[in-house]
């Protein structure tokens, strides 16, 4: 009998036994290193995904392998009735690097996104009474997929199917500051916004319109919620993303990249609206294990010791001035944005076949709505390895422009 390729063995009994949830490409992977990774039949791709903007310090880092394999021989996890260390030191390494005075440790993104939602909900009720308790939040964000945080997202395609959603959010375009003044009644308790929107298409906040939703909750009372999942923990070349613009949110939410691979996610608040949670308001029981964050705090002193939100920055600048080459060689490229290595370039035409055409170069990127290219490599990237891809890109629109004649 012939035997079966382990590919198309693997991917068989996925397609058979899981849910059909995602789009997957039809590859395995099996093991990585830095920006590379291979699959079941020995192919190499530079990996400008980074598993959506997880893994900074890339794949099989040797320090997130140390923080690991000795906190894995120590202790996994006892729940959040005891005190432990590691949890106690990323707290405090959070807290010493950024505006906030608390940490809430939970799983992932959309539950740090949910737990930023009870907080400036119950903060609310409880300095102005339950009327005051619809969230603004924008057109084409994304904050996760739980019912809660589906609800609070401006993307009609990702709400669609599951009515009735949660009551209570409200929604503005982006760098609108009039529609959100407009929108800003009394029954508002806060504003919840990506300070880049990436699922929406590396979009940018306009200069002044970050400082103007400040001043405007400041203003009104309301809270204001960055989330921070996918541009926070260096990436855009700054610790977080909201400090290019020089303001401060109230609540701030964390994952992805804080764990470098490991789920954890983490809700950020000053010591005010903090108080809003007592014993018993909110809980996880995998919220902060010691494993979790113990890799999590060798992950952040390596960001703030080693260089690489510097690094993250120098190579985004040269990956946006590589691509604005070939924006001048190639009429298909509309526009390059983003900060340090979260980068989006708008096409004119689809972006899924410029995507599949770069998986079989050996290339892995990912899009961001229909006609945007969404780059986020691993923080450790090297200009080499940006070359080769701005190479790969360059033939492949070549390809483009002569089969559109």
């Amino acid at each position: 009998m012939e035997k079966v390729p382990e590919t198309s063995s693997t991917i068989k009994r996925a397609d058979q036994y899981m849910f059909q949830t995602y789009g997957r490409f039809p590859i395995t992977l099996v093991r990585g290193d830095g920006c590379r990774v291979w699959d079941d039949e020995g192919r190499e791709y530079l990996d400008f995904v980074a598993g959506i903007a997880v893994c900074s310090l890339g794949h099989s880092s040797p320090l997130v392998q140390r923080a690991l394999q000795e906190q894995a021989g120590k202790l996994v996890h006892v729940s959040n009735l005891y005190y432990t260390e590691p949890q106690t030191d990323l707290a405090q390494l959070l807290v010493e690097n950024s505006f906030a005075d608390r940490v809430f440790f939970c799983n992932s993104g959309a539950e740090s996104n949910e737990a930023a939602i009870k907080l400036a909900r119950k903060y609310s009720m409880e300095k102005f009474g339950p009327e005051r308790h619809v969230i603004i939040s924008m057109i084409n964000s994304f904050h996760g997929r739980t019912m809660a945080t589906l609800s609070a997202t401006g993307q009609e395609k990702i709400r669609t199917g599951y009515d009735p959603l949660l009551k209570g959010f409200r929604f503005v375009p982006f760098n609108d500051i009039k529609a959100l003044e407009r929108s800003m009644g009394e029954d508002v308790c806060a504003v919840m916004m990506e300070p880049i929107q990436g699922e929406g298409g590396v979009v940018c906040p306009d200069p002044g319109y970050l400082e103007g939703v400040r001043a405007l909750c400041s203003e009104k009372g309301v809270a204001l919620i960055f989330d921070e999942v996918q541009v926070g923990m260096g990436r855009t070349g700054k610790l977080f993303a909201h400090e290019h613009y020089g303001v401060t949110p109230d609540i701030m939410t964390l994952a992805k990249a804080l764990g470098n691979g490991l789920p954890i996610g983490a809700m950020l608040s000053t010591e005010e609206l903090a108080q809003a949670f007592g014993p018993g308001s909110h809980a996880t029981t995998f919220g902060g294990t010691p494993l979790a964050t113990a890799v999590s705090k060798a992950v952040l002193k390596s960001l703030l010791d080693d260089g690489w939100v510097m690094h993250a920055k120098n190579m985004g600048d040269y990956f946006k001035a590589g691509l604005e080459k070939l924006s001048q060689k190639h009429d298909v490229i509309k526009n390059i944005r983003g900060l340090g290595l979260i980068i989006g370039v708008e096409l004119d035409v689809p972006g899924a076949p410029v995507v599949e055409a770069c998986r079989q170069k050996g290339f892995l990127i990912i899009g961001a709505q229909e006609k945007v290219l969404r780059f986020v490599p691993p923080l450790v990237v090297k200009k080499e390895e940006i070359d080769l891809l701005l190479e790969a890109l360059d033939n492949i629109f070549k390809d483009m422009e002569m089969k559109r004649g």
